[in-house]
């Protein structure tokens, strides 16, 4: 291991047991010995350089190319031992902060999410092959953050309590017109249709989410209720009586956050109401991750609440509840990781080694981001009118219960 890196190292992993080995064969021990160990194997001096300079980078894609292995304790050991000494600071040395410097100066140039480029961006993630969603992802093919009402529960059970838990909050009744922005394979709007005898369209901007939502809607007979589109939120015109977006704001970007929220304000019926869920942070405004931006979701960002709440309130719409879902997501990643591991020769299959290596670090590192750093979930709840929702939350318990005991006698008839 080079000179540098083992000073950093020591400088920075005081808590925890971390070993590491490098090119030439040398171990090294860092921390106070406490903990879950994790051993890291550095196999090629270029690996052990850049990691020096850009570590949140340069590891995971030294780990894409094979030239670091985890052989104890795993990426997501691994992220324990650096998020416990760093918290959410970040790792602190005089380049680091250069570099992140740079990287937040640069930040709005990178969310330049126009139309073309945002299909552009939106290919590079969600127009991978559907086979590979299905290794990973429950029944419902749900991609975001799952509800778990109680720790024991599946991940089918949690996905299904989350559909319940947005339906709730949007107080539908039936036939109403619903849009889902970034509607993913079809399953919630799939699932509001046939609860509400909704109303829905659903639009995204992959071709491959298109045609798999398309073709579900049709076999559920669900087609003259429930139609997808591709297209961009900016391009709608009609009105709706309810809008929801979950998990799609995270690739508006924040120079665009007054057009997202204006367009939904023009969108949305005198007596209509939005539910947002999104991806936050309980910090302040920071940067998206170098590896994240690069090689999964190029032009996302996720942002803070200080970030989101002006553009709502300049768009005219009135804030009726914020909810903030923690730790929920580091469980549904915690699902994903073990089902992607599970089928993993499948994976590469379709892909690669390198690609399996790139999807388990992604996978790791949310969950270690949303474990142990400042990573959350807000669902916000908009209208346009303050009188337009209870004043109280009893609504949103009592509806879930509702949907509940149908979804019940839905498949005892089945």
């Amino acid at each position: 291991m080079n000179v540098l890196l083992r000073h950093v190292l020591h400088s920075l992993v005081r808590k925890g047991n971390l070993r590491v080995i490098g090119p030439n064969g040398m171990m090294d021990s860092f921390g106070d010995g406490t903990g879950v160990p994790a051993y890291i194997h550095i196999k090629t001096l270029r690996a052990g350089r850049a990691i020096t300079f850009d570590p949140m980078l340069a590891l995971p894609e030294a780990y894409m190319r094979s030239e670091v292995d985890i052989p104890e304790g795993g990426i997501l050991g691994l992220m324990r031992i650096v998020f416990q000494n760093i918290g959410n600071a970040g790792i602190d040395t005089a380049w680091t902060r250069a570099v992140d410097g740079v990287r937040h100066a640069f930040r709005r140039f990178q969310q330049i999410n126009t139309t073309r480029r945002a299909r552009r961006n939106v290919e590079v993630h969600y127009d991978l092959s559907v086979n590979l969603y299905r290794l990973f992802l429950d029944d419902d093919m749900q991609y975001s953050c799952a509800y778990f009402q109680r720790p024991e529960m599946t991940l089918d059970e949690a996905q299904s309590a989350k559909k319940r838990h947005i339906a709730a909050k949007l107080q539908l009744e039936p036939d109403l017109k619903v849009l889902d922005i970034g509607c993913g394979w079809g399953g919630l709007g799939i699932y509001l249709a046939r609860s509400f005898n909704a109303d829905v369209l659903g639009v995204t901007l992959s071709r491959e989410q298109l045609a798999v939502a398309t073709d579900r809607a049709r076999s559920e007979g669900l087609a003259s209720r429930v139609r997808f589109d591709v297209k961009d939120y900016r391009e709608l015109g009609e009105r709706f009586d309810r809008i929801v977006s979950v998990g799609m704001f995270e690739h508006v970007g924040v120079n665009h956050y007054n057009t997202f929220f204006g367009t939904c304000a023009k969108l949305l019926n005198p007596d209509g109401v939005i539910l947002l869920h999104t991806v936050g942070r309980s910090g302040p405004p920071s940067v998206t991750s170098a590896f994240v931006r690069k090689y999964i979701f190029p032009g996302g960002y996720v942002p803070a609440l200080s970030e989101v709440l002006p553009a709502i309130e300049r768009a005219g719409l009135v804030v009726t509840d914020v909810e903030i879902l923690r730790l929920h997501y580091a469980d549904t990643l915690k699902h994903w990781g073990q089902r992607f591991a599970a089928n993993r020769g499948k994976a590469k299959a379709i892909y690669d080694e390198r690609f399996c290596r790139m999807w388990e670090f992604y996978l790791a590192a949310s969950e270690a981001a949303f474990r142990w750093q400042d990573l959350v979930v807000f669902q916000i709840q908009l209208s346009r009118k303050t009188d337009t929702l209870p004043t109280t939350r009893d609504y949103v318990a009592s509806g879930e219960k509702q949907l509940e005991l149908h979804e019940m006698a839905h498949w005892r008839l089945r």
